[in-house]
């Protein structure tokens, strides 16, 4: 059963302007894990997967309902890849399907959260 939906856009410029102005904002965006990968990226690059993530993150935090604050952090919510190169979240409770899109200005996430019979 679906539990909830969660669909969010940014503005690539944006990021790029705040990753600028503040570099820590990858850390406070990304898990170790993440950042680790956004730090093997060219310039470029980097500026679309921390977009990507972030619209991941705001998506998921919308489809569980609670949005990004106090019950939930970019820290609490980690997209990994399966050996196809699909994004998903891990969750013990849920099966969390991920999808995400890039054009030149903007990033684009749409997340499908779906209870299992767990």
């Amino acid at each position: 059963m679906i539990r909830g939906i969660g669909l969010d856009i940014v503005e690539i410029e944006r990021i790029a302007t705040l990753l600028d102005r503040q570099p820590k904002i990858a850390r406070r965006v990304l898990t170790p894990s993440e950042l680790n990968q956004f730090n093997e990226l060219g310039a470029k690059r980097r500026v679309e997967f921390l977009s990507g993530r972030f619209a991941v993150k705001e998506a998921y935090a919308k489809a569980i309902g609670c949005g990004i604050g106090r019950e939930l952090s970019f820290q609490d919510i980690e997209i990994v890849k399966e050996p196809s190169g699909r994004p998903f979240i891990s969750h013990p409770d849920y099966k969390v399907h991920v999808s995400i899109t890039h054009t030149k200005e903007y990033a684009a996430a749409q997340v499908v959260v779906e209870e299992t019979d767990a």
